[in-house]
């Protein structure tokens, strides 16, 4: 059975569209506004995402942007639900990353096709799971998403590249010609500035693709790759990536949701850069890290392993500042320290800090 998060704020609104959805088949949790929807996604697996965007504590806007910014929770399907009818606001939901918009009132014929066409594309595009990744990763994400036999070469045959820790991918100012899909280890994407000082942009891991916004946007790499450990990478050349994009329009889509959830963590890394405090940005990227990377220990807290070189260039200080703002943490028993590993102690006080 298909399990729907419904967030919305109108108790009548809220039971009716419940209602209609369980007697469909459907098992239904709602949630009474948008701070309380995001507690339960974070906490439980859902299939469909319906919410409405005029809603007290927190936006159907704001949700859908913290939605998409957790792994766990980025590729699941959000229907917006709302009485605006604006077609500024359908331009803004759709490049939030929203996969349809049904405008109040609607009848329940709108909302169950929408529903059960957002839950089949889903299933058809169930394309890479960053939770699980495999070694056949690359050949299920390309089985599932095109029905077209002559794409299915696509899936043979890949090229299998393997990095160890320090080894560069590609150069800044390098002319693209692959997608890389990661099978294992780690890789960080950064720019480097004219006095050779690098920003991380983007670290990245098992399960996840790259280099695709480059070959998109027909330029040459903006930033360079390099291994941070141990890496096994698939290879996918140009052609058979524009193949596949350019064949299948619901694969199209899902590039274009990831490339403005792209955009939208880079636009948030600046602004961070710009306004937060170094205490606020460390504390930001020690919790973004174990979000993203790190798994749960025996005793329930969470290590990271990071060099503090790269630690400083995700925060965009030097790593003097970072290794003294490391330690500040670690005398307020935030943080323990162990070499060139940090266990998280307190992980709602990191939250609290940058939220």
């Amino acid at each position: 059975m298909k399990k729907i998060l419904l967030i919305e704020d109108n108790l009548d609104v809220r039971e009716n569209t419940a209602e209609i959805l369980e007697l469909s088949g459907y098992e239904v949790a709602t949630a009474e506004n948008g701070k309380n929807g995001v507690q339960k996604a974070l906490e439980s697996q859902f299939d469909l995402v319906i919410c409405d965007i005029m809603m007290p504590e927190l936006d159907g806007y704001g949700v859908l942007r913290i939605l998409s910014k957790n792994p766990k929770t980025n590729s699941i399907p959000f229907i917006f639900l709302s009485a605006k009818a604006e077609k500024q606001d359908f331009r803004r939901g759709m490049q939030l990353g929203a996969d349809d918009y049904l405008t109040k009132p609607f009848d329940d014929v709108d909302l169950l096709n929408a529903v059960e066409l957002r839950l089949n594309k889903a299933a058809q595009l169930d394309i890479i799971d960053v939770n699980t990744p495999d070694a056949n990763g690359l050949k299920t994400f390309i089985n599932e998403v095109s029905g077209f036999r002559k794409l299915n070469e696509l899936s043979n045959d890949r090229e299998i590249r393997h990095y160890r820790k320090k080894d560069k991918i590609f150069n800044e100012g390098e002319l693209p010609r692959y997608v890389y899909y990661i099978k294992s280890g780690k890789i960080k994407i950064f720019r480097t500035n004219e006095e050779g000082r690098e920003l991380i942009v983007a670290l990245i891991g098992p399960g996840e693709l790259f280099g695709y916004l480059t070959l998109l946007k027909g330029s040459n790499y903006p930033e360079s790759a390099v291994a941070m450990s141990d890496a096994e990478i698939s290879i996918v050349p140009k052609e058979d990536f524009y193949s596949l994009v350019y064949n299948d329009r619901d694969v199209a889509g899902h590039f274009l949701k990831l490339l403005a959830s792209d955009l939208l963590n880079t636009e948030e890394q600046l602004i961070g850069l710009a306004y937060n405090s170094v205490r606020k940005r460390v504390a930001n990227a020690l919790i973004h890290l174990r979000n993203r990377y790190e798994k749960e220990g025996e005793d329930g807290k969470f290590t990271i392993a990071i060099l503090r070189d790269d630690l400083a260039n995700m925060v965009g200080t030097a790593k003097e500042t970072v290794i003294r703002m490391l330690s500040d943490f670690k005398e307020e028993k935030l943080i323990e320290i162990k070499g060139s590993k940090i266990t998280i102690v307190d992980e709602k006080a990191l939250e609290d800090m940058w939220q």
